[in-house]
């Protein structure tokens, strides 16, 4: 068995190809355009992990499966190759957050590490949402105003529709002929940080976000 080197969201983005199999095997599509789902299919979800050695590609190598449980099945296995999240402590939360003195912390123990991109939690005595992500083998951290109702629409980061809620974060970027400016940088994102994380497959735009809120 070879280390764990799948991420969460590319797990996400591989069972996301399998839904589309299973969804093209029911809708009676012609023998040609279903074999062109498959190999497409495929393509992605050996492509979707850069940098693999022989015996990953060998792992993620879907192409010589015919049925739709032989693809449960290989989604199974994959369980034991994702990378959990970082472990992290809650005094290096704190230390991610000096400023805030009655910071409120999440119950590490409950949250499935296997399962997480980011790791977030709201505090509604603050009207403050915490996000946490490792950007550059480094963990960061940043923290945001949320608005404490929701509604329907698209999430900034996992660019699903469903239940979300505005946040925004304040970054100070430089700018040599105005030294004291501030950009408020706002978004759209799940009310459930849990529920994101299952759905997420592409972390260009929350790692373009953490960028830009944290630029000094």
């Amino acid at each position: 068995m070879t280390e764990r080197f799948i991420k969460n969201e590319q797990l996400n983005f591989i069972k996301k190809q399998v839904a589309w199999i299973k969804d093209s095997t029911k809708q009676h599509l012609p023998a040609g355009v279903l074999t062109s789902v498959y190999e497409i299919s495929n393509d992605k979800i050996l492509n979707c992990v850069p940098n693999m050695t022989e015996e990953k590609k060998n792992i993620l190598d879907f192409s010589t499966f015919k049925t739709v449980e032989a693809y449960d099945q290989a989604l199974e296995k994959l369980k034991a190759y994702v990378l959990p999240f970082p472990a992290i402590t809650e005094q290096q939360l704190k230390k991610l957050f000096p400023k805030s003195k009655k910071l409120k912390l999440p119950d590490l123990s409950t949250v499935d590490l296997t399962s997480t991109t980011y790791l977030s939690w709201m505090d509604s005595r603050s009207n403050k949402k915490y996000i946490i992500y490792e950007l550059e083998d480094q963990v960061v951290g940043i923290e945001c105003f949320f608005s404490p109702s929701s509604k329907k629409n698209i999430c900034s980061i996992c660019h699903c529709h469903g239940e979300v809620t505005h946040f925004s974060t304040i970054t100070k970027a430089k700018k040599l002929n105005n030294p004291d400016y501030y950009k408020s940088i706002g978004n759209l994102i799940c009310a459930d940080s849990s529920e994101c994380n299952k759905k997420i497959t592409d972390v260009s735009y929350l790692e373009e976000f953490l960028r830009e809120s944290l630029r000094k």
